[in-house]
């Protein structure tokens, strides 16, 4: 059985046109436990949006929808999670925090999650 990755979306959204809606959608379908994180409190099929910054612990992966600018805010929170990667999606690229997470130890990718898990590379 493969390992399942806690992964938690940061700007995820319960509208369903958004890239971050399909993520945790299929993260969820191929079994990984997901955090959904975005700006408003929602509702993805039953995995719920929040809007704070819980304490987590063994964070496989982080998964950014959100542009560089709004990253920002997120950055302490985002490290003091301590993830073994963070994916950049399309859009999300930001040398700024990958310099920070590197620095840090945290593997850093410039990736789209979808494709990944479309194609067993996750």
């Amino acid at each position: 059985m493969k390992d399942l990755k806690l992964t938690v979306v940061i700007g995820a959204s319960p509208n369903p046109d958004r890239y971050s809606f399909l993520a945790v959608n299929k993260l969820r379908a191929h079994n990984h436990p997901v955090v959904a994180i975005g700006k408003r409190a929602g509702d993805i099929n039953g995995t719920p949006v929040i809007a704070e910054h819980p304490a987590l612990e063994n964070v496989d992966t982080i998964t950014l929808y959100m542009n560089p600018t709004r990253q920002q805010e997120y950055y302490g929170y985002i490290l003091s999670l301590n993830p073994k990667r963070i994916i950049f999606n399309p859009g999300t690229e930001n040398p700024e925090l990958e310099a920070m997470a590197e620095k840090q130890g945290i593997k850093t990718m410039e990736a789209c999650t979808l494709v990944m898990l479309g194609t067993g590379q996750y």
